[in-house]
């Protein structure tokens, strides 16, 4: 009776573990870059997002001082001007991935799409429809997309005297690459 216990919790234990995938390397990149001015862009390889394949719900959470620029200078405006990133220390999204069906996903890419909340610089922002294309091959699910949002959605002043150099628009893309938890 004990060893069919046993059995029965491993077996239990082993299906919900496999409805979850994770990853604590994704990368979410940044750019608003005016022509003719100096880049403004950053990356970002520490994120963290986790995916439940049961309902396709989909949460995902970035440092925000985890973002490298290529001048120190710039970043340290950035986390200290821009995102007030001792204040507003975190990025997050949560929502849920239409019509996800982990039976569906093959190594090509399919295009689902993504809805749901991202919060940052204190302010939270419905984002719907965003494209995302996911594969998956073996025990991992590689998600990758991109959307524009504004700077002012969330409240992030630009001063005049910078406005030329920094686009209002800000392109954001992102790729996890979830492991079977």
């Amino acid at each position: 009776m004990k060893k069919l216990i046993y059995i029965i919790v491993l077996i239990s234990i082993n299906t919900f573990s496999q409805t979850k995938f994770i990853t604590k390397s994704g990368i979410v990149n940044f750019e608003a870059s005016v022509p003719s001015f100096e880049e403004v862009a950053a990356k970002n390889n520490s994120a963290t997002a986790i995916l439940d394949t049961e309902n396709g719900e989909f949460a995902a959470l970035v440092l925000v001082k985890g973002f490298r620029f290529k001048n120190a200078l710039m970043e340290e405006h950035f986390n200290e001007n821009y995102a007030e990133s001792d204040k507003y220390p975190k990025a997050t999204f949560k929502g849920k991935i239409d019509g996800f069906l982990i039976n569906k996903l093959t190594d090509k890419p399919s295009v689902f799409y993504l809805s749901g909340s991202l919060t940052f610089h204190g302010k939270t922002k419905t984002l719907e429809k965003v494209a995302v294309t996911i594969s998956k091959k073996e025990d991992q699910i590689n998600i990758v997309g991109n959307f524009t949002e504004k700077a002012s959605s969330f409240d992030i002043k630009i001063p005049k005297i910078v406005s030329s150099k920094i686009a209002n628009d800000i392109e954001v893309t992102f790729e996890f690459l979830l492991k079977s938890k």
